[in-house]
């Protein structure tokens, strides 16, 4: 894991998913803590969803929201798994991201306010969005979509 550290409360909305951090401590095995509380990353190519071509929704791992859709998926070749556009305009959250140096924008899920990654524009992607959520894969859970 790369970046741990302590995350700071998100200003002006409360998260809907509420547990104290001996709760997420329990929920939660430590890698996915220190993604999701702490706003760690994984390692590029390592995540279980970053070549992931299965139809469904992808569920925040920590609170089980739905933030986005196999559909808005794309293969950005960055290391994790990129999406064009949450499910929902509500489904994440987005905070400036001054550490390591540099300006980022960081995605929380809107439930839980957990860390899933940060968002890039203006890269040149053929998206109808141009925008790239680059998300861990770690901070996500596949449901796979039913044939009913």
């Amino acid at each position: 894991m790369e970046g741990v550290k302590g995350m700071k409360p998100v200003v002006g909305t409360t998260p809907r998913v509420v547990r104290s951090e001996q709760e997420w401590r329990a929920q939660l095995n430590p890698e996915e803590y220190a993604v999701l509380r702490q706003a760690g990353t994984e390692r590029p190519y390592t995540g279980e969803y970053t070549d992931e071509k299965t139809t469904g929704v992808y569920e925040c791992r920590a609170c089980g929201a739905e933030l986005f859709r196999s559909d808005t998926k794309f293969e950005s070749h960055c290391g994790w798994p990129s999406f064009y556009d949450p499910a929902d305009s509500d489904a994440v959250l987005l905070r400036e991201d001054r550490a390591m140096g540099m300006r980022r924008i960081e995605v929380l899920c809107s439930s839980c306010h957990s860390h899933l990654g940060h968002v890039f524009e203006g890269e040149g992607y053929a998206t109808p969005t141009d925008q790239r959520y680059c998300i861990n894969s770690i901070s996500l859970k596949l449901v796979p979509e039913t044939g009913d």
